[in-house]
């Protein structure tokens, strides 16, 4: 016992240190801040935080009823107790104003403890807040009598619930002016303070008997005081004290300031970057903690500090695949959602990339305080909703970037815009969609000059003209994490790629292996023999031309591997097959089911989302070793290998094109794990002087689709410009034709017409088809000028984002359909929503129809709509890809584009006032083309990452909500759902939690708006004598 009072006697004397006045104190934190979740992590930093305060002394449990205080009341001169008593020698001398100094002292005791202990009660006041006449005239008074702050510095909880009683008491005990000052004291406060009521309630007048009643009560408090203080402490001491943590105050504190310091620094010249390239140095170790990342890559560094990129002028930056340009996208944006507070727009270029970054980026989002919003597909709000305090990271397709710019524009906010990121900016000569990549950017560049633009590839060729279009700054670098060597098989000799070589190539080496005939025939690529040097302990991908090679080959190889294979983490592949069949009510590919026990598997659009995302997740953890693979999975999400071997020169029967060729070979390779890649080109004798030249010649150049994609490009361009009044008459119009893409290289594109020709005719084309109107007006008598202004019809179309071609033929269907409209079930709903694009890809087997004199399209487009409807009635992609016999992708595929189409056929009614009916039907609609399952899962599938297959997972676990998926610990998750690793339980966690404050958020800007006094209402002036 003696050595363990003399701990507590230490414990107790060095608790005493200096501390700021009161009116530097941190305030109490909110109940927000004091959240559940948290709990366990405060509880491990207050534990370290009492450890260092009471310099290393562990305390020494106690299980006696023995006073542990005996005759140690006066520890030190300073002690606790020591303190007090000086306090009841000073209160019985000024007894005309005991009851006023001792509400002011308490009021200022509770108030310094509950700050410093993290407690979430608010006090009526202290001495910063009773800024009264009356407090200053006795502030000399209350100074002799009150105690110091330092008191309390660390007083357990239990003291501190004490002297709140003690206050309350107090304050049942007060005068009425006393309360007549502190409630217009708090009045004052916001409305989010927390104002107990048993400190504001009115209290009757003091007479004779109450004063005795109370100096009877405060004598008795008095004489009490010390008991009351050691059997408070001494429970303290028996019980575990409750965890207030001040450590994540502190934390989010210091984060506050940084960002400040960050922002202050990148609005300086100083060269000085702060901890983390201007970015507070909690961004470092969240990149350390969610995607391991240490120290960035030298020329991360070079292009980070790069004077263009400090002065913010628009840059592309050009690196070979797996060289790390996204990281350096990513720190861009962090600084202008965190230090200059502005909104970031990234566009991609695939919905399932979208998704992935959604997914990698919603954490960071939680942690630092900004919303990432996703734009793809049917998702996405239009115009954006308009945040308050909180910034928001836009993440989009193209289309839905060029969407959600648009809705800037129109709402005048395309300033708020701060950065534009575009990843695989070579994307912007590729068809329609490099069309309505390079109308966005053309666009941002002409209404906003503070708007910076970001564009980065792996692919890029004539950077001179990009850079022109976009004033940007250019940075290229050859750098690869891993050694990437090229290799050429022909026969059985393998060939190495070398650029000092006479022709281009070097033998390598003879490909050693022992074919039987029966093989032989079957495998005459020796691919067998190739792809079993890699695997199973590394990966290989192999591409093929068309689908239905992919999975031959996948069927092949799997014939004659080893019986060894099957052995390899034969459990974890049992469990893959079982997940694909609970995500597929049961069914499982016949090819997966005899292909997946050997590590192999095919990848290619055929596949549904949920199996695509499953054989993913199996590949990258190498549970699966080895995919046969389209083209599309190099422009997809990043599954990179030891090995890459492409099976022919060609992408269905096209030849291969030099970027194609880079895409896919720089899949090889993968960070942290592999010494170096291989990529190997399988090729006939008759390819071998085309594929010397595809390895020796640059990559193609990008050209503009603006023209040659009339519809979907000029055409469009020219109704968004006048209906967002960019530009409305000719001369504008053609001015901001000169600084677009296609501008810049109108003299290699244009031979037989000039660009003020096409500018003209599209006009009038748009003009004759009723989507624009024409207007003259006379600058002079002899001059007239004509301006345009978009029709009825024209601003449906252009807010839908309806390709121009099908219109006035949707318009017409619209039409009609409201004469006779069935809502029975779903499917003329259906039918009016159905892409008119994939009606021409459809070849249904209705031999009947086509005996009739039927138009084909509406045939064709009907037939689709019994597809989307049996899909919506049964929700089975198996079942009904059986029953009409089609690909279970594609059906997927019709549903996305279905959702998608819906989406803008709602846009394009809600713009004309006749179709109000399709208005309020076609939002339901749209939904359940969205998500194709059960109400009851939608709300899990709005997360993103949450596929049907996983929602039925979460549903059947019990977690059945938004709130229940926020709320809900990774850890558990992980034990409770079959086959979901860690990384994605805390993806799916974080993404939940960000769309519940992006709802909550919206909500509360919601009331704000309804509770917010209007800026045009009516002011009238009031006379003196009305005042009067």
């Amino acid at each position: 016992m003696d050595e363990g009072v003399s701990r507590i006697r230490r414990r107790v004397s060095v608790r005493k240190r200096d501390r700021p006045s009161l009116g530097s104190g941190f305030a109490a934190p909110t109940a927000a801040e004091l959240k559940p979740g948290d709990e366990e992590g405060e509880e491990e930093m207050v534990a370290g935080s009492r450890r260092r305060k009471t310099v290393e002394v562990q305390p020494v449990e106690n299980d006696s009823e023995e006073d542990m205080f005996g005759d140690y009341d006066s520890f030190a001169e300073n002690s606790f107790l020591a303190q007090v008593d000086d306090l009841e020698q000073q209160y019985m001398q000024v007894p005309e104003h005991r009851k006023h100094a001792s509400d002011l002292s308490t009021e200022d005791l509770c108030s310094e403890s509950i700050k410093h202990n993290k407690l979430s009660i608010t006090t009526v006041g202290n001495f910063t807040e009773l800024k009264t006449d009356e407090h200053i005239k006795n502030q000399s008074r209350h100074e002799n009598v009150s105690i110091e702050p330092d008191i309390l510095y660390d007083v357990p909880s239990s003291q501190v619930l004490y002297f709140e009683n003690l206050q309350n008491s107090s304050d049942d005990l007060g005068n009425q002016s006393t309360k007549e000052r502190d409630w217009n004291a708090s009045s004052h406060k916001t409305v989010n303070e927390e104002l107990p009521q048993n400190r504001i309630e009115q209290h009757q007048q003091i007479d004779d008997s109450s004063s005795k009643v109370r100096t009877s009560s405060e004598e008795n408090r008095r004489k009490s005081l010390k008991e009351h203080l050691k059997s408070a402490m001494t429970g303290n001491a028996k019980a575990q004290t409750p965890i207030f943590s001040r450590t994540k105050q502190l934390k989010e504190t210091l984060l506050s300031e940084e960002i400040n310091v960050a922002k202050k620094t990148i609005e300086s010249s100083s060269d000085d970057l702060g901890p983390f390239y201007s970015l507070p140095s909690k961004v470092r170790d969240l990149y350390v903690q969610f995607k391991g990342i240490e120290k960035l890559y030298e020329w991360q560094h070079t292009c980070l500090t790069l004077n263009s990129v400090q002065e913010r002028k628009n840059l592309i930056y050009s690196l070979p695949t797996s060289g790390g340009k996204t990281l350096v996208a990513e720190i861009l944006m962090l600084q202008e959602l965190l230090c200059r507070r502005r909104d970031v727009l990234m566009i991609l270029p695939y919905v399932a990339i979208v998704q992935e970054k959604i997914s990698g980026l919603s954490s960071f989002g939680i942690e630092l305080g900004f919303f990432v919003e996703e734009y793809a597909g049917s998702k996405g709000k239009f115009p954006p909703i308009k945040r308050r305090e909180k910034k928001s990271l836009y993440i989009a397709t193209i289309e839905k970037g060029h969407s959600l710019v648009n809705s800037l524009i129109e709402t005048g906010r395309i300033g708020s815009l701060g950065l534009v990121v575009v990843d695989e900016l070579h994307m912007i000569g590729e068809g329609s969609r490099g069309a309505i990549l390079e109308m966005t950017l053309a666009k941002i560049l002409y209404t906003s000059k503070t708007t910076q633009i970001i564009g980065m590839s792996a692919t890029l060729n004539n950077v001179e003209d990009l850079q022109e279009f976009l004033q940007a700054e250019y940075y290229t670098s050859q750098f690869r994490p891993v050694e990437l060597k090229e290799y050429l098989k022909i026969n059985n000799a393998i060939y190495e790629v070398d650029c000092k070589a006479e022709n281009g190539i070097t033998f390598s080496r003879l490909l050693n292996c022992q074919y039987s005939d029966t093989l032989k025939k079957m495998d005459p690529d020796h691919l067998v023999a190739l792809v079993t040097e890699v695997i199973p302990n590394y990966s290989c991908l192999v591409f093929c031309p068309t689908k239905k090679n992919c999975e031959n080959v996948a069927e092949m190889i799997c014939k004659f591997l080893s019986k060894e294979y099957l052995k390899q983490r034969e459990k974890e592949k049992h469990e893959v097959i079982k997940n694909l069949k609970n995500i597929s009510s049961g069914n499982l590919c016949p090819v997966l089911k005899r292909t997946i026990p050997f590590g192999v598997a095919y990848h290619h659009s055929g596949l549904t989302s949920d199996e695509r995302k499953l054989l993913e997740e199996a590949y990258s953890t190498g549970v699966l070793c080895l995919f046969t693979c389209t083209s599309t999975l190099a422009a997809g999400v990043n599954l990179p290998a030891r090995r890459v071997i492409l099976r022919a020169p060609y992408v269905a029967k096209e030849f291969l094109k030099r970027n194609q060729y880079k895409q896919m070979i720089g899949r090889a390779g993968r960070a942290g794990i592999d010494s170096v890649g291989e990529s190997i080109l399988i090729l006939q004798e008759k390819d071998k002087q085309q594929v010397l030249e595809l390895i020796s010649r640059p990559l193609e150049n990008c050209y503009s689709h603006l023209v040659q994609e009339f519809t979907k490009g000029i055409q469009t361009l020219f109704l968004s410009l006048i209906g967002l009044k960019i530009a409305t008459n000719l001369d504008d119009i053609y001015h901001f034709m000169c600084g677009t893409f296609f501008g810049v290289q109108q003299k290699i594109l244009l031979k037989e017409k000039s660009l003020w020709e096409i500018t003209v005719e599209s006009l009038r084309y748009l003009t004759e088809k009723g989507l624009l109107q024409k207007d003259a007006i006379n600058k002079s008598e002899e001059e007239i000028q004509y301006s345009f202004h978009i029709t009825k019809l024209g601003r449906a179309s252009f807010k839908g984002t309806i390709d121009l071609a099908y219109c006035d033929i949707l318009y017409r269907d619209l039409k009609k359909g409201l004469e006779g409209l069935v809502l029975e079930s779903l499917l003329h709903l259906i039918y009016l929503t159905t892409p008119y694009d994939m009606a021409s890809q459809c070849v249904p087997d209705w031999m009947i129809y086509f005996r009739q004199k039927v138009d084909k399209d509406i045939v064709n487009r009907l037939y689709l709509s019994f597809v989307l409807y049996t899909l919506l009635k049964e929700t089975n992609i198996w079942s009904v890809s059986e029953k009409f016999n089609m690909p279970r992708g594609y059906i997927q595929s019709l549903l996305t584009g279905a959702a998608s189409f819906s989406s803008c056929v709602l846009h394009f009614c809600e713009e004309l006032e006749e179709f109000w009916v399709y208005r309020a039907l076609l939002g339901e609609l749209t939904k359940k083309l969205t998500y194709c399952v059960k109400a009851e899962l939608i709300p899990l599938m709005e997360v993103t990452g949450v596929l049907e297959g996983r929602a039925k997972q979460l549903y059947n676990a019990g977690y059945k909500s938004l709130m229940h998926l926020a709320n809900a610990n990774p850890e558990v998750l992980v034990r409770t759902l079959d086959h979901l690793s860690r990384r994605q339980a805390k993806q799916i966690v974080s993404s939940a939690k960000m769309l519940l404050h992006e709802k909550a958020e919206a909500l509360q800007e919601e009331v704000e708006e309804l509770l917010r006094l209007p800026p045009d209402f009516p002011s009238i002036e009031v006379s003196a004598t009305e005042k009067a």
